[in-house]
């Protein structure tokens, strides 16, 4: 372990946790979860990586035929809080400690994935991009505009889920507002076309945010509750008008909910939108920032380091090398992630990077 380094191995509180060092491992989807139900495999692909301080497991659907990706795991019903107990029993019998990153895709869950169920989003405008279905490539369908009815419905759908995570053995719940998914859909101006109290304003374009922190904090408390956002992310056809004006209200905002973090993403995934937003939320965010998107250790080390965050997730670092944190320590080198099996069914390219020999 290097001098530069170090401090990613000492001790942080987020909410009700005390993590073991700074590493976290990002959420991402594998599409391991035939059926939608979380399965053996997958408990062993998490139980190897369980020496990072937090695990975020991949986004899990709150409601049924809601997929995005086909293989995507669920926890809105029994069967998949027992399929889910496999994973959380496997972490913590390595000491480690996992949070379940919940969601609604919103509009990127395509009929062709969902038994021909129309998708949903804060407005009727479609993803300009294609998606893999059992019927090849098919370009995105426009969705229907949710009622307010059917808003409030959703907010239960999370506040059942965070129950059910609990119930599984996970100690708390990611909320999923990045990425162009349903709560970012409606977050931001590219997608909230609205005139009602939930679009137009930001104040209005949070209230479903708003409406659902409050369910999930209410059910299984505030200290276990995180929440990732992406001010800047054009994935999934997203933008904003204003994403700095965005960054400073969201950062206040929720500074009243008392969440374990904020999961903030620091840039665009395909370099389309500028800004520098972390130094801003955490100027204006008073609890635990964590960030994300491309940092390597050194530079992960110097950023906490400076006081700009308290912590750093790490998505294919741990895709592709299951004892990262224990590869930093020692200077050795790293797996490469392959690509072409990330959301290949199997063990391959999952389970079977290689650990460090002595």
């Amino acid at each position: 372990m290097s001098a530069d380094t170090q401090i990613l191995f000492t001790p942080v509180t987020t909410g009700a946790l005390e993590l073991p060092n700074r590493f976290v491992m990002a959420p991402l989807t594998r599409a391991r979860a035939v059926g939608h139900l979380p399965n053996e495999l997958m408990a062993e692909y998490y139980g190897q990586r369980a020496s990072a301080g937090l695990i975020i497991a991949e986004c899990t659907m709150v409601s049924p035929d809601t997929s995005a990706f086909g293989n995507d795991p669920g926890i809105y019903s029994d069967e998949q809080v027992e399929g889910w107990k496999k994973t959380t029993d496997a972490v913590h019998k390595a000491g480690g400690r996992i949070f379940l990153q919940i969601w609604h895709a919103g509009r990127a869950a395509h009929p062709l994935l969902n038994g021909g169920k129309e998708a949903v989003s804060a407005s009727a405008v479609a993803i300009d991009d294609v998606v893999h279905t059992p019927q090849g490539k098919q370009p995105y369908t426009v969705p229907r505009e949710l009622t307010v009815e059917e808003i409030q419905a959703i907010v239960q759908d999370f506040r059942k889920a965070a129950a059910n995570a609990i119930k599984a053995g996970f100690d708390g719940v990611e909320i999923h507002g990045a990425n162009g998914y349903l709560i970012d859909q409606f977050l931001r101006t590219s997608t909230n076309k609205r005139t009602d109290s939930y679009g137009g304003s930001l104040e209005n374009r949070v209230r479903f945010l708003s409406e659902v922190l409050d369910a999930v904090t209410a059910e299984i408390g505030a200290g276990r509750v995180g929440l990732r956002l992406s001010p800047l992310n054009s994935f999934n056809s997203m933008s904003d008008d204003d994403p700095i004006a965005w960054t400073e209200y969201l950062a206040r905002h929720i500074n009243r909910f008392n969440l374990a973090y904020l999961h903030l993403m620091r840039a665009d995934f395909f370099g389309v939108q500028k800004g520098d937003v972390v130094p801003l939320a955490r100027d204006l965010y008073t609890g635990h920032l964590m960030v994300n998107m491309g940092y390597n250790a050194d530079e992960a080390a110097a950023l906490i380091q400076s006081g700009g965050a308290d912590s750093v997730a790490f998505g294919t670092g741990f895709l592709a090398n299951p004892d990262f944190p224990e590869r930093v320590k020692a200077g050795a080198g790293f797996n490469t992630p392959d690509q072409n099996t990330f959301y290949t069914p199997g063990a391959e390219g999952y389970t079977d990077y290689p650990r460090l020999t002595a």
